[in-house]
């Protein structure tokens, strides 16, 4: 996406004050043993709602948030997030890739949750001013980015049933190695539903997340990693694979669910996947597939690969995938069509090959 990042980076220099740090935890961090979600960058954004418009925006050092006990998103959920990386061109600067799409499923996520939509320049030009000043922690590890994680919350001091009237916004940001370090197992589950059409499941809803916990831990019990979610009328079309998009590949063809439901997250990493598909001269169809479809294929040899797809995890291989009496075994040794997908995409998000579709927003050097 072509923009103006002028304009935007200006009214956040001026709307956005910024404090800096006056010790730095950088030397704490093993850039070589990077896990996902466990350090955090030395700064963070936030701002505030207050029922009319956004104020008190500012860059500061990375810390606690004081929160009431009464405080709306504990009692009724109204919480959202988003996933963004940043990672290094071979020049050294820092790059966002696809921001403004996730800027875009945020404020859908506000919508849905009868939340306040967040203004560019607080969520692009946010962004920018702290990946700016946070740029020596984007890693240039393989499999290693700066993972964003620009979330939303109620603020009211109010145990009444409503939307609040006020909300925090919050960006941090945690230099992350891989998610999964290895191929997955999936058990496709025919008990517990994810979403609903009608539902928030489209949302990135901090609520959706919490209601996979339960099942997720009973299937871990049982030695897979993740469930794969389907839906809810008729426990056999495909929605998620955990917290993932979930690609097969039949065939030519990569199937991938349809979002005319509204039960699955549009996701960026999904859509860049599809893009790169078409590259390779892949077929891609988007529509309802259900796990009959994938077991069929499977029996008849045309089930080629199976993968998620998604920010934390990038494309995670699936090497097993349960389905009440059916085990489906997959040598991902032999996953061309996932390996390439994922070469390409980590050329494109370090400026290794040409960004023709203009996907990584380059953070300007100081």
């Amino acid at each position: 996406m072509m923009v103006d990042k002028s304009t935007v980076k200006d009214e956040a220099l001026q709307k956005i004050k910024v404090t800096k740090t006056t010790k730095s935890r950088l030397s704490e961090v093993d850039f070589n043993n990077l896990a996902f979600g466990k350090m955090y960058a030395d700064h963070m954004l936030v701002a505030d709602f207050d029922g009319k418009e956004w104020k008190n925006a500012a860059i500061l050092p990375f810390q606690n948030l004081s929160v009431s006990p009464s405080n709306a998103a504990w009692h009724y959920g109204q919480a959202i997030f988003e996933g963004i990386k940043a990672y290094k061109d071979p020049q050294g600067s820092p790059m966002i890739f696809r921001p403004y799409d996730n800027y875009k499923r945020f404020n859908t996520s506000a919508e849905r949750m009868g939340m306040p939509e967040v203004p560019e320049w607080l969520f692009i030009g946010g962004l920018d001013l702290l990946i700016d000043i946070d740029r020596d922690w984007v890693p240039t590890g393989k499999g290693c980015s700066l993972y964003l994680r620009p979330f939303m919350i109620a603020a009211d001091e109010f145990i009444g049933v409503r939307p609040s009237d006020t909300y925090k916004f919050v960006v941090i940001n945690s230099p992350a190695g891989p998610y999964f370090n290895k191929p997955i197992k999936l058990l496709v589950q025919d008990k517990y539903v994810r979403a609903f059409p009608g539902g928030v499941g489209y949302a990135k809803a901090a609520g959706n997340y919490g209601g996979t916990m339960y099942p997720t831990m009973q299937a871990r019990k049982q030695g897979y990693d993740q469930i794969l979610w389907v839906d809810g009328y008729e426990h056999k079309y495909l929605q998620e694979c955990g917290t993932m998009n979930v690609f097969a590949i039949i065939g030519n063809t990569a199937i991938t669910p349809d979002l005319t439901q509204g039960t699955i997250l549009e996701g960026v990493t999904r859509a860049s996947v599809m893009d790169i598909l078409r590259d390779m001269g892949l077929n891609v169809e988007e529509r309802p597939i259900s796990i009959d479809e994938v077991v069929a294929a499977y029996k008849n040899g045309t089930l080629k690969e199976v993968f998620g797809t998604g920010t934390a995890s990038s494309v995670a291989y699936v090497e097993q995938l349960d389905y009440l009496d059916t085990h489906i075994k997959l040598d991902t040794s032999k996953y061309d069509i996932g390996a390439e997908v994922i070469q390409r995409l980590d050329d494109i998000r370090t400026g290794r090959t040409a960004d023709t579709r203009h996907w990584n927003y380059l953070i300007d050097k100081k």
